[in-house]
């Protein structure tokens, strides 16, 4: 699991893997964050956009102007930015070998977590 340990949705997220006793590894988004090549095996296993994948509420989103770079650059950049800079990825994002999800839901971890 990606996650950033002051993030208020990660600890949502982790306390509800904890008492469903799914295990999981966290990593630390900021000082660790998914390579581009991850990146893409995250969002294809998520079948979400990757437009879904920016925290779109993060200071580095809005000082950054992502809203607006997003429109003239095509998603590969996205990408770029991502894979750069973890804070600009929308957390957590819980994952195995099969699926991934982004953020947290709690009818989502339900349906993809809940054994």
């Amino acid at each position: 699991m990606y996650s950033y340990p002051p993030c208020g949705t990660c600890r949502k997220a982790k306390k509800w893997l904890d008492e469903h006793a799914i295990p999981y590894k966290e990593i630390n988004i900021a000082e660790h964050p998914p390579t581009r090549d991850m990146l893409r095996r995250l969002i294809d296993q998520s079948g979400v956009p990757m437009d879904k994948f920016f925290n779109t509420s993060g200071q580095h989103y809005r000082v950054g102007d992502f809203k607006n770079k997003k429109k003239n650059e095509p998603e590969e950049k996205w990408l770029e930015w991502l894979a750069a800079d973890g804070m600009l990825i929308k957390r957590p994002i819980v994952f195995d070998e099969e699926k991934a999800t982004v953020g947290f839901s709690e009818e989502t971890f339900k349906e993809e977590w809940a054994e």
